[in-house]
């Protein structure tokens, strides 16, 4: 279950591209794998694994990251 990644939260990375995609999709200048890992630790984020994808949703944002990898594919504010 979500343990998964929790248990392996140190295990989060990105790539170059990635990092940019990140940035432009929340608008934030900080870095971006601390950014998602405080936000996948929040008590209110709802954790799910669809497929190779973990997603994360919490504070209005949609984090997916790859399963198997650990890679921080995308995040970007969720449209309601």
């Amino acid at each position: 279950m979500e343990n998964g990644l929790l248990f392996n939260i140190d295990k989060l990375h990105t790539t170059e591209l990635g990092i940019k995609r990140i940035k432009k999709n929340l608008l934030i200048n900080s870095d971006v794998v601390l950014f998602c890992q405080k936000k996948i630790l929040d008590k209110q984020c709802e954790i799910y694994q669809k497929g190779k994808n973990w997603y994360c949703i919490v504070d209005n944002i949609i984090i997916t990251i790859n399963a198997y990898s650990y890679t921080i594919i995308t995040a970007h504010i969720l449209k309601r």
